[in-house]
């Protein structure tokens, strides 16, 4: 939709009241390029094919209105057209909101915990549930996921347990990354999602790199990679963007479009609209959508999926939604955005709430089973947290393994002097919280 708009506009821009467009020569000479200047012929220059002008026309970033945002809800959960809704049991629409749900309790719980100092670092993902369970809904269980940081719905939705979002929060014994990572970056051969690296947009490239490997390999799979606004100025992503397009690789690029960059508002990030418009600038497909409403997140990605794999190309879909919480533990957004900012988006247009009232009015969910799985959610994360807190730590000579597939002798020196360092003063360090 969005590129079919991009395509009419740049033709209005361009057109002339006498020319008249028709095939140009060199699509009828076989593989010889016969490039005509003549007026009435599709300009053939290598680096562009397009009609001629005799009018100087400027392509003004602010033409029309902007991409349209598809949506498939209002604000009130009611469907605007029937033929969008998605085919969806209630089985499933359940564990979706389910999801959502338990993502919101688990964000509130670690959230006051690294408050109390019980963890050192956390990451809520208020306001954007939708744009990680709408997508992760759409996507077969085997496509690979490279997030940035906020997208732990994706992991839950796939079956990632609470113990293992707690162990690796704390970085005790039972973490698969044996506390080698910060908090919240989780990762999951299991579940097919990449380990979280904290430097920004580096998962772009690798991202259009792993989905290359899959064309090649033949084996109707996609890449799905997250990534915000804000990473979209960084080098990594025009790479990631030209690379995909050039290659023709299964891969769809999922911008969440939440406002900011930890404090960096829109209006001084990009001056074009949004990162949608960037897609057919890298001749990507591209779908930008409503990322407060989980159908049409779900849509978007599932006819993304489809062209990514039946056509080996790389789709951009830009989800427009809003970070109702601080960046991280680390932020206070109250020193660059009003309260009253925030209050509008989580009172009007929040996506659990949006979700919700689609569910009731389909009788699928009722005020009762609400308040059940409510204290149902709740007690199952103070159990995971309660269970994680009490794990040992990693043994320390972790910090020596894993890095190398074969430990070079210059850190095996270095463990084995720590050895000799920690059995001498053993009595000043808390040996008995960590794992042997």
């Amino acid at each position: 939709m969005a590129s079919r708009l991009f395509r009419s506009i740049l033709a209005r821009s361009c057109k002339t009241s006498t020319a008249t467009v028709r095939v140009p020569l060199c699509a009828q000479v076989g593989s010889r390029a016969n490039y005509s200047t003549e007026k009435e012929h599709l300009a053939q220059f290598p680096g562009a094919k397009a009609p001629y002008t005799e009018k100087l026309d400027v392509l003004e970033p602010e033409v029309e209105n902007g991409i349209p945002i598809y949506r498939v809800m209002d604000r009130d959960g009611k469907v605007f057209d029937l033929s969008h809704e998605p085919s969806i049991d209630m089985e499933e629409l359940q564990h979706m909101y389910k999801s959502m749900t338990m993502l919101n309790t688990m964000d509130k719980i670690l959230y006051e915990s690294q408050r109390q100092g019980r963890i050192s670092f956390y990451m809520t993902n208020y306001g954007e549930e939708a744009t990680h369970i709408g997508s992760a809904a759409a996507l077969k269980a085997k496509d690979l996921v490279y997030g940035q940081y906020r997208e732990a719905g994706v992991l839950m939705y796939r079956g990632f347990g609470l113990d293992q979002f707690m162990n690796q929060c704390y970085g005790n014994s039972e973490d698969g990354g044996k506390g080698k990572q910060m908090p919240v970056h989780y990762g999951s051969s299991e579940h097919s999602f990449v380990t979280i690296s904290s430097p920004l947009a580096t998962q772009l490239p690798q991202a259009a790199g792993s989905a290359y490997a899959f064309k090649r390999a033949q084996n109707g799979l996609v890449v799905i990679c997250y990534f915000g606004e804000g990473a979209a100025s960084e080098g990594d992503a025009h790479a990631a963007f030209n690379f995909a397009a050039t290659l023709e690789c299964p891969i769809i690029f999922f911008c969440r479009n939440n406002g900011y960059a930890i404090s960096t508002p829109v209006s001084e990030q990009y001056r074009g609209d949004g990162i949608a418009i960037r897609g057919p600038a890298y001749g990507m497909a591209t779908i930008r959508c409503d990322g407060n409403d989980v159908l049409a997140v779900y849509n978007a990605t599932k006819t993304a999926r489809e062209i990514a794999v039946t056509e080996n190309r790389p789709v951009l879909i830009e989800a427009m939604t809003y970070r109702i919480g601080h960046h991280s533990t680390s932020d206070d957004s109250s020193a660059y955005r009003s309260v009253d900012e925030v209050k509008y988006w989580d009172q009007k247009d929040h996506p659990i709430t949006r979700f919700y009232s689609y569910l009731v009015s389909k009788g699928g969910w009722s005020e009762a089973q609400e308040k059940e799985w409510k204290n149902e959610s709740k007690k199952k994360v103070l159990e995971a947290f309660a269970r994680a807190e009490k794990r040992l730590k990693p043994d320390w000579k972790e910090m020596f393994t894993e890095v190398y597939d074969e430990m070079p002798e210059d850190l095996r020196k270095q463990m084995v002097e720590m050895e000799k360092h920690v059995e001498l003063y053993k009595d000043q360090y808390p040996l008995k919280n960590y794992a042997k």
